[in-house]
């Protein structure tokens, strides 16, 4: 068996790549599909299925692309409302792949459809099956179970079929059975998901919490309980999976704009330079999400699917990176682009300030705000900070005075300057990012806090 995992970072994504005898699967393709096909040609294979664990929410598959150049056939669980050509599975479904057997398990809670892949080499007996568990089981974590209430099921409900298919189907394969999910640290998914990106079953039942011996009920409550937010593009993009999109190389080219079409653009300008860059000069009432961090996630929570994008980037190559990973979250509205040096208008900055000069600030009435979930907010955070978590800082900005001088605080710094560039559009005058964020603020040995609610958890 030829095995490879090809993961995408700023996705948290996992595809995989399995080939035997000139046949190769692939599985959870991302939107980009050159790799899967030139990790066939490479092999000397045929890509003959294409596996989908479940419609995604999180991102655009490209599986329309790679069937439209391949050839190769579409997988779905037989509860997929897909609405182009699917090779439907069900529970117990095998298909042979060269010397690789596939079997197919139906294990619904994460979405109703959703299957896991137990791919085992008949021709090494020896070798440990390899299962691919797309968003049921993740490493360290299980699938929530609260995103598909559009569909007619309550968390509660597909927790307890999550239970279900966890126990009566995964659980009680063998202890060496290798787990390849289709996530890892980072993904809104899950809410604690492990940064490695595979397993052993066996480890998995000692070391993840959601496998312990629980009741079902138990469980549930476990499994529902403090997930963070669901991005508005993710009922979108599960939609359009099941659609179908189209090849991107079909997507319109962004335009090259003049400084003065980006002033008046009548839509987002998107700043996708690293946040220091960001902060020396940018675009008045630009929104900085840099291309270092979770950009794509980022901006498919912040910026609303069909709305016009204007980028504006070091040089084009970082262009055409950003028109490439905004398609990969379906967002396909970019229709222009400048080149900062080419910006000839008047720019705005926002200072950088180290953690032991807003620490000599506390108590003088200062506005603190701090972008990051409120579980990262309430295990350890700086004294007098304001939590509105960085999805929620648009809706919420009434909150704070203009007229304050506000210093915004991540972990790290990339979510700040996000925050900055908020704040900016909604009129605050004086803003600060605070320079590499809670990490530094801990590092440098100042005072934290921790909120009550962590306590109780702990």
């Amino acid at each position: 068996m030829k095995f490879k995992q090809f993961y995408l970072g700023c996705l948290a994504h996992a595809s995989y790549y399995i080939g035997s005898e000139g046949e190769a699967a692939i599985i959870d393709p991302q939107r980009d599909v050159d790799q899967y096909i030139e990790e066939a040609e490479a092999n000397g294979e045929k890509i003959k299925y294409i596996i989908e664990t479940h419609s995604h929410a999180d991102f655009v598959s490209g599986h329309i692309e790679l069937a439209e150049r391949t050839g190769a056939e579409i997988i779905y669980g037989q509860k997929a409302a897909t609405e182009f050509p699917t090779l439907k599975v069900k529970d117990g479904d095998e298909l042979m792949l060269g010397n690789v057997r596939l079997r197919f398990l139906e294990t619904p809670g994460h979405t109703p459809e959703g299957i896991t892949i137990l791919a085992e080499d008949t021709a090494n007996k020896d070798a440990p099956i390899k299962m691919f568990t797309g968003d049921t089981l993740f490493i360290g974590d299980v699938g929530r179970p609260d995103l598909v209430g559009s569909k007619g099921f309550t968390a509660e409900q597909m927790g307890g079929m999550l239970y279900d298919s966890l126990h009566e189907k995964i659980l009680p394969l063998p202890d060496e059975t290798e787990v390849y999910p289709a996530h890892g640290a980072g993904s809104l998914c899950g809410k604690s998901l492990s940064s490695e990106t595979w397993s052993s079953l066996g480890k998995q039942k000692k070391t993840n919490y959601a496998l312990r011996p629980m009741s079902k009920e138990e469980f549930v409550k476990i499994v529902a309980a403090d997930q963070p937010e669901v991005p508005a593009y993710f009922p979108v993009s599960a939609s359009r999976n099941l659609k179908g999109s189209p090849a991107l190389e079909d997507l319109s080219e962004p335009e090259s704009l003049s400084s003065e079409e980006v002033l008046g653009f009548d839509g987002v300008v998107l700043d996708v330079r690293k946040n220091s860059d960001y902060g020396e000069g940018h675009v008045p009432n630009s929104i900085n999400i840099g291309l270092g961090g979770q950009f794509a996630s980022w901006a498919g929570t912040l910026i609303s699917i069909g709305t016009p994008i204007a980028i504006v980037a070091r040089d084009k190559d970082e262009v055409d990176e950003a028109v490439m990973r905004l398609a990969r979250v379906g967002i396909e509205t970019v229709e222009g682009f400048i080149l900062i040096a080419d910006f000839d208008g008047e720019m705005k900055s926002v200072r950088h300030i180290p953690v032991d000069e807003v620490a000599k600030l506390l108590g003088n009435g200062i506005q603190f705000v701090d972008v990051r979930r409120p579980a990262e907010h309430a295990n350890g955070h700086a004294p007098e900070t304001i939590n509105i978590p960085l999805n929620e800082l648009m809706m919420e900005v009434g909150r704070l005075d203009p007229e304050k001088p506000t210093y915004v605080i991540c972990q790290s710094g990339y979510r700040s300057s996000t925050g900055t560039s908020i704040l900016e559009n909604a009129g605050i005058k004086e803003i600060y990012n605070v320079a590499g964020g809670t990490t530094a603020w801990t590092g440098s040995g100042l005072e934290t806090e921790v909120s009550a609610t962590a306590c109780a958890n702990a």
